[in-house]
């Protein structure tokens, strides 16, 4: 295959590349339309996200842990 025939090609891919993002933004941008029409706006918990507590965790839920990399409390290192 010639130098020419391979940018040509590669010209043609990156054209159809072009194509799919422009696709790909429009569909975007009706369906974050579609979510301020529906007076959606932005959800305060998004699925999969998981509230963290600031108060400190119960300390019995660690008892009998290992320390990564120490091993266990109260245990000296053979």
């Amino acid at each position: 295959m010639s130098l020419h025939q391979e940018l040509t090609d590669v010209q043609h891919c990156l054209d159809d590349l072009v194509r799919t993002v422009e696709r790909l933004e429009r569909i975007l941008a009706r369906l974050r339309e579609a979510d301020t029409a529906d007076g959606a706006g932005a959800p305060d918990h998004r699925a999969g996200m998981v509230t963290i507590n600031d108060a400190p965790y119960d300390a019995t839920l660690w008892t009998d842990s290992d320390d990564e990399g120490l091993g266990v409390r109260g245990r000296h290192a053979p």
